[in-house]
């Protein structure tokens, strides 16, 4: 508080106690004097003023020199409010003015409220405190707020000449951290000197979990805190933690910093210092991380993390990971050196910015191993993943007549186990709305003419076939395929005998290439044994091009038939729908786009087509007439409702999408008939349980080398079909609660799954602090809970493979997870799982999280397999005291590929 607190107690004494009037020239005469004394007041609602002062110094003067007098400039700055519920008490011989319950006093942006405020304007001191109920308990305690500052003491002491101040028992927040001292000594408004302080994260600071005591320390609000001598107090019970000095940094704003290192060991490459590095705070919109690991036998890791946002614009992160493995020492027969890398962005575009332009990117690429050797991640989940995929997308739309769209995407898809890559770089779309040449103008398409539409669409690729160990190589690049294609559909669609929809449609493309093939057989200048010569295919590079065309027709409709119950019955009537649909396709044979190349020097001849390995495809030489049918079911049941209020019966689906399909080629001269596949699916027990399945009946039989012959199976003594294959997945998810479960977002990230049957992710030796942004905590109800949640997901997989005549079960697996709250803040949660084929368990995982209030505190354990192993961490939740933590774990041994 400044100076100008004398001046906001002392409008409240001039406002209270009345005005003087002063007369020019004749002075009134004097009425009967009466002694001053302390005088009261009690009005029946609060006293209230708002009001800007004179100056309260001025003298009585000689009134015959009033009139040259100037008037003095009020000091006061601005307006001033006081309140008092009870009284507000002037004191003229001690020169005190005494504000008492509920007394408050605002002047500028300063605030006082308390039970008392006493206002000394002899000694230029202000006194607050708190008052004492009939009880005997204090009530009332001061509050002081400046700006954003809040203390909030058992009294205080202010004197307004020197700005200087004692403030006894205070509490305060800055940020995240909580702060209660003994004797607050406030220099000015920017330094506050502290005995006795207790700094903490708590939330509640009369019984905080734990707090760090300095005997002294330093207060800059929105600064920094610098302590003495420092000991950490757990449950108020000292601990042998303690610092000759600390320094707490408070910023409103995010401020660059070291981010220091944790130790830890590992078992092929020594000693370590992981995850420290530096702290950029570049932007209110954009960060940067660095971060490090060194192990003493030379192993090192750097990884560079940003996260960026503009508000109603767009957000994303940025993840760059980069490790140099060295496995055991150079000279011994298990030494190993390897490289490996991954880089993630992430961005999204808010829709609402611009709805007609969109911006996307999910990337995740780099090294085939390195999710299975990463030196921090232990997620089984990422490390078992096969794939990884990226895609980068931007679109527009012009909103002409007839609508453009246009897109153009990166796409990326990387094999893990074969490393193989392949990359679109870009991918070019193109499109126009489509267009009713032959509708009316008021818009009514009715009939086969009126409905006709063309539309155009554009694709142009460049794409790339190589290996993470080429990738953006030049050998990369050499063997890129281009091409451009161009489509333009003519379709109508029709009612025939009011139940049947027809369609038809004529399908135009023609494909544009930069570079070709030939084929030709080279002979050799003096071959020394036969053949005397090789084939040799050649790069032609230049314009070429080549066009096709089809023809395709389909009719279906939809029938519906309902089976009905006595309305007694709790099944009161069964639906079935069926969706049947026959359909022709015709595509006429282009062997003018084939040539002919002999294979050796005896003239044998071969055709291929100069355009079989461009990005598109090459054109059919072989004609084809299909004829495909669909028969699409769906059973619904109404049951009556439990709920007695119900005024209609209850729908739930009993069968969904009981799908039969297959076609027959009338062109081709064997093996007309494809196979027939069958797939389905349900849900069950609420909708809580997915059960999806599939089969391929293949009505031909085998042969005597176990393939496909122009023989009905039924004829070959087996039966009407053969099944070739067949796969069923289950998945059961229950829970007590009604929330939805927090999913695991970096896990996903990595290439993983959103849930925890493959365990929840973890980075080792990461900071683990608490989002911000999370919702509160619900209010702490005690250690123990009757009501228990849990919950647990099933994972059941089953396939049966038959192609060749095995006859056996290829897969079948058994995956489960389970998490319970035994008390409100012990988690316990296991994933495990049985491969039935293999006869063995799957990966297991054992976790317990337990939730020390300010505290966090988990352990996770692998007990056995490749990917075994443990870790234990403990840490303060704030992000401020993220680096106070213990984190310990036994890594799993890793093997370079």
């Amino acid at each position: 508080m400044r100076t100008n607190l004398f001046y906001i107690v002392l409008s409240a004494y001039f406002l209270t106690i009345g005005s003087s009037n002063l007369f020019a020239q004749d002075l009134p005469k004097s009425k009967k004097s009466f002694p001053a004394k302390n005088q009261a007041t009690k009005p029946e609602k609060p006293l209230e003023s708002e009001t800007e002062l004179p100056n309260p110094t001025i003298k009585k003067i000689d009134t015959l020199k009033l009139d040259t007098v100037k008037k003095m400039k009020s000091v006061l700055e601005g307006k001033v409010k006081y309140r008092a519920k009870k009284y507000a008490k002037f004191d003229q011989k001690k020169k005190i003015i005494t504000l008492y319950d509920g007394a408050e006093l605002n002047y500028l942006d300063y605030e006082l409220k308390s039970g008392i405020i006493v206002f000394d304007y002899e000694k230029n001191e202000v006194y607050a405190g708190r008052l004492k109920d009939s009880l005997g308990n204090y009530t009332q305690l001061p509050l002081f707020k400046q700006g954003a500052n809040v203390v909030e003491p058992d009294s205080i002491r202010f004197n307004y000449k020197t700005k200087k101040a004692l403030i006894w028992n205070s509490r305060t927040s800055q940020q995240e951290m909580n702060i209660r001292t003994d004797v607050v000594k406030k220099e000015n408004d920017s330094v506050y000197f502290m005995k006795g302080a207790r700094i903490t994260t708590a939330k509640d600071l009369d019984d905080p979990e734990y707090y760090f005591f300095a005997r002294k320390a330093k207060l800059v609000p929105g600064k920094k805190v610098v302590v003495g001598l420092t000991n950490m107090y757990i449950a108020n019970v000292p601990t042998p933690i303690a610092l000759p000095f600390a320094f707490f940094p408070i910023t409103e704003k995010s401020r660059s910093g070291i981010i220091p290192p944790s130790f830890g060991q590992n078992n092929t490459r020594g000693y370590a210092l992981q995850n420290g590095g530096y702290y950029f705070a570049l932007s209110d919109k954009y960060d940067l991380t660095v971060l490090g690991d060194y192990f003493t036998n030379g192993s090192y890791a750097l990884r560079f993390e940003s996260s960026y946002a503009s508000k109603y614009n767009f957000n994303g992160n940025v993840n760059v990971r980069f490790e140099n493995q060295i496995n055991s020492e150079r000279g011994f027969p298990d030494y190993s050196k390897s490289r490996v890398y991954n880089i993630q962005w992430s961005h999204m575009k808010d829709p609402k910015s611009n709805p007609n332009s969109r911006f996307s990117a999910s990337v995740n690429l780099g090294s085939s191993q390195y999710f299975q050797q990463s030196i921090n991640i232990a997620n089984i989940g990422s490390s078992l993943n096969n794939t990884l995929n990226s895609s980068i997308s931007y679109q527009k739309t012009f909103n002409s007549l007839p609508q453009v769209n246009l897109s153009v995407t990166a796409n990326h898809s990387q094999n893990t186990q074969t490393k193989q890559i392949s990359m679109t770089l870009p991918t070019l779309q193109a499109s126009v709305d489509r267009i009713f040449p032959f509708a009316p103008k008021d818009g009514v398409k009715k009939g086969f003419i009126k409905n006709i539409n063309l539309q155009y669409n554009l694709r142009a690729e460049n794409q790339f076939q190589t290996t993470d160990t080429l990738f953006f190589k030049k050998e990369m690049f050499d063997k890129a395929r281009t091409g451009m294609q161009h489509t333009i559909p003519l379709s109508t669609n029709f009612k025939v005998f009011k139940h049947f929809s027809v369609s038809t449609s004529v399908n135009y493309q023609e494909t544009w290439y930069l570079k070709t093939i030939r084929k030709e057989f080279q002979v050799t200048s003096n071959p020394p044994v036969l053949p005397a010569g090789k084939v040799v295919t050649r790069d032609v590079n230049g314009f070429d091009a080549f066009r096709t065309y089809s023809f395709s027709n389909s009719v279906g409709t939809v029938i519906y038939g309902t089976f009905k119950f006595k309305e007694t019955a709790k099944i009161q009537s069964i639906r079935h729908t069926i969706t049947p649909s026959i359909s022709h396709s015709y595509l006429p044979s282009f062997e003018k786009y084939y040539d002919t190349y002999a294979t050796d020097a005896s003239g044998t001849m071969a055709r291929y087509t100069r355009f079989e390995n461009g990005a598109f495809g090459a054109p059919s030489e072989s004609f084809a007439n299909n004829i495909g049918f669909s028969i699409n079911n769906k059973f619904e049941a109404k049951v009556r409702d439990k709920d007695s209020t119900a005024t209609a019966p209850k729908k739930i689906v009993l069968l969904n999408n009981l799908t039969f399909s297959g076609n027959y080629d009338m062109a081709a001269d064997s093996l007309r008939w494809s196979p027939m596949r069958i797939s389905g699916g349900t849900l069950l027990f609420k909708q809580k349980m997915n059960v999806n399945f599939a089969a391929t009946l293949d009505p031909y039989a085998l042969g005597d080398k176990n393939q496909r012959i122009n023989t009905f199976n039924i004829e070959n003594g087996g039966g009407l079909f053969r099944m070739t294959s067949a796969n069923m997945t289950i998945n059961y998810s229950l829970t007590s609660s009604k929330d939805d479960k927090k999913k695991n977002i970096q896990g996903a990230r990595n290439g993983g799954r959103e849930d925890d049957l493959f365990g929840n992710n973890a980075e080792i030796n990461s900071p683990q602090v608490t989002d911000p942004n999370e919702e509160e905590e619900e209010e702490f109800s005690g250690f123990y809970n009757a009501e228990i949640p849990w919950d647990v997901n099933l994972a059941y997989s089953v396939t049966y493979s038959n192609i060749t005549g095995e006859k056996k079960i290829s897969s079948h697996s058994l995956m489960v997870s389970a998490n319970t709250n035994l008390t409100p803040k012990w988690t316990i949660g296991v994933s495990s799982g049985y491969d039935f084929t293999n006869k063995g368990v799957t990966f297991t995982q054992i976790r317990l999280n337990r939730d020390l209030m300010s505290w966090n505190m988990n352990f996770n354990w692998s007990p056995f397999g490749q990917n075994s192993f443990w870790g234990f961490f403990i840490g303060i939740k704030a992000g401020v005291l993220s680096d106070i933590k213990y984190d310990k774990q036994q890594q799993r041994d890793q093997t370079l590929r």
